[in-house]
């Protein structure tokens, strides 16, 4: 049986402390409940902490990257924060990338990561001419 793993809200950031390597099950459990706490408390970022994780395979660093690319069509940015040298090495040997998935040493510079996006949120505006350009818009705190 899997363990399933909490999710905690901080203000506006969920974070998922990854304290067990985990079996197929139970990272598409988490996949599961992360994506519905994103949709339920509107939170704009994911923090998942992995410093206790000894082990990933091809399959965990795919769901990573999968992760963060379901929080970022429910409009929540992901931070992958305390990866060990030996699985950074082991998901390069597997050829996973982790595309679009940002990390971070720790997790206070996680949190800084997000903090950032936050503050530099990228929007798209049209001129009267209907020809849309990209502006940096300060978001509300």
């Amino acid at each position: 049986m899997s363990e399933q793993v909490p999710v905690l809200r901080i203000g506006q950031v969920l974070l998922v402390s990854i304290q067990t390597d985990l079996d197929d099950q139970a990272v598409m459990l988490l996949q599961d409940d992360l994506a519905a706490a994103v949709v339920e408390s509107g939170a704009h970022g994911v923090v998942i902490d992995i410093t206790a994780v000894e082990i990933v395979d091809s399959f965990v660093g795919r769901m990573l990257s999968t992760i963060a690319s379901i929080s970022s069509l429910l409009d929540a940015q992901t931070v992958v924060v305390g990866m060990r040298p030996a699985v950074a090495i082991t998901l390069v040997e597997l050829g996973l990338s982790l595309g679009g998935v940002r990390t971070a040493l720790t997790l206070d510079k996680g949190l800084q990561v997000l903090e950032r996006a936050r503050r530099n949120v990228e929007a798209t505006v049209w001129d009267d001419s209907g020809n849309e350009s990209a502006v940096n818009v300060a978001a509300d705190l």
